[in-house]
């Protein structure tokens, strides 16, 4: 008997995201933590890219990479956060076809760049401690644009790959959806007639671009830290080792949780597991990246007082200039 076979062959207008399960009393409290967390992480990369565009001594290619994973960040949480917000307040919890398919395109091509444009932070990186004589040589302005421009037109390339798959593709059975957003993997368990073939394909787009990028970035900041146990002062690699190992954390906790939903196979029992590593690379990850890449830097700091400095300047100039009229 086909999998399609013995399920109801109603064709499906609309899901149901069962999200965080129905308990009432946990909806304010989830969109109040989830609202919080929007903002802020759309407050935050909004204002790193406007210290980039808007300082010269920002203007180099760590910012530039930077300046995008910020762009990309808050399109990242927009994909699905506002819908979740709404959800929550509302408690309407149908999704249509249509939505389904965007916020699972979307999310994928952002999720796929994301792994990329992390990879090339820390091949950045690697060049700027490792190899600094030839830095500016070997990380022009052309090469950083080859950078960011392949891992959007490569992520674009392999999710519409994916997604050719799955709009063809006819729905069966159950309406709803275990989870608070349209991810691959709960969606396919929705298809009538076999899926053997898509998930494979899912498998492997994944594999490329999850594992692969996730061990150069491992090599780049290994090197990186063999490189910094050779510097003689203490202070000197404390320093290196303090923002080299914060940003291995990240590296770790993102790519980490993306391998264990996509590439590890897990039972179906562990759909709570899955749901909470998911927050950690679709919620958290963007809400920390202004952080930790940028707003502990030193060179972020100093075009942040700056800014801050304009803009108080500027307000008592403009209150001077109404007093006088």
């Amino acid at each position: 008997m086909g999998k399609g076979e013995g399920r109801n062959q109603t064709p499906i207008m609309e899901f149901i995201l069962l999200g965080f399960g129905s308990v009432r009393e946990l909806q304010p409290l989830l969109f109040l933590v989830f609202l919080v967390i929007y903002v802020v992480t759309v407050m935050g990369n909004i204002l790193i890219v406007a210290l980039v565009v808007t300082d010269q001594h920002l203007h180099t290619p760590m910012y530039f990479f930077l300046g995008n994973l910020s762009c990309l960040d808050i399109c990242y949480s927009s994909t699905f956060l506002p819908w979740l917000l709404a959800n929550l307040l509302t408690g309407d919890r149908t999704i249509s076809i249509k939505g389904r398919i965007l916020q699972t395109y979307f999310f994928g091509i952002l999720t796929a760049t994301e792994c990329l444009l992390l990879t090339a932070i820390s091949y950045d990186r690697y060049l700027a401690k490792c190899n600094p004589l030839r830095y500016a040589v070997l990380m022009n302005g052309r090469i950083c644009c080859q950078l960011v421009a392949g891992s959007w037109i490569s992520s674009f390339l392999a999710c519409t790959t994916i997604n050719i798959f799955l709009f063809k593709s006819k729905f069966c059975g159950s309406k709803e959806i275990d989870h608070f957003f349209c991810d691959f993997s709960p969606v396919i368990k929705l298809f009538c007639g076999d899926t053997q073939t898509v998930r494979l394909l899912i498998f492997i787009v994944c594999t490329l671009g999850t594992l692969v990028p996730c061990l150069l970035v491992l090599t780049s900041y290994i090197r990186i830290i063999t490189t910094i146990l050779r510097i003689p002062s203490t202070t000197g690699r404390q320093k290196a080792f303090s923002t080299c190992s914060s940003h291995l954390i990240v590296v770790i906790v993102y790519y980490g949780t993306l391998i264990t939903v996509y590439v590890v196979p897990t039972a179906d029992n562990h759909k709570i597991l899955h749901k909470l590593f998911s927050v950690f690379y679709t919620v958290l990850t963007p809400m920390i990246n202004p952080v930790i890449y940028s707003l502990r830097n030193k060179e972020v700091n100093e075009a942040l007082r700056k800014a801050i400095l304009k803009l108080i300047t500027f307000r008592n100039r403009h209150g001077s200039l109404k007093d006088k009229f």
